[in-house]
């Protein structure tokens, strides 16, 4: 099964997201700032990545843009509250693949990683 690495340090948001992933059958691993999530990224398997902007120690921006700059090629969908549009733009361009804001609908969120996990899947019966 898939495997998500939520980096949010808001606990109820955390939480919302890993009961709501498990439940579909997802792994998750909750990074709840900045250099926590850069180690766990490069540390364990991951297929995609939902990330905050707002991450404590090292923003979220930052993070996306180490990630992007170590070759990381798996979706990064950013979750924010923030609706800066040239923030959001910066994100895009920076290399997310997607941005959500605060608040969304689980079943929204799920639609939209479910899409990104299924682009990225290998096709198995090509050879």
């Amino acid at each position: 099964m898939y495997r998500i690495l939520i980096a949010e340090d808001e606990v109820k948001i955390a939480a919302f997201m890993e009961k709501g992933f498990k439940k579909q059958g997802f792994t998750t691993a909750i990074a709840q700032n900045g250099p926590q999530a850069l180690s766990m990224a490069a540390e364990t398997e991951f297929d995609l990545l939902l990330l905050d902007l707002g991450l404590p120690a090292i923003d979220g921006m930052t993070v996306l843009r180490e990630l992007r700059h170590r070759g990381e090629k798996r979706p990064i969908i950013v979750v924010t509250a923030r609706t800066d549009r040239q923030e959001l733009l910066a994100a895009l361009e920076s290399g997310a693949s997607e941005c959500v804001t605060k608040p969304f609908s689980f079943s929204d969120l799920l639609l939209r990683v479910r899409s990104y996990l299924q682009e990225q899947a290998p096709c198995l019966s090509a050879s």
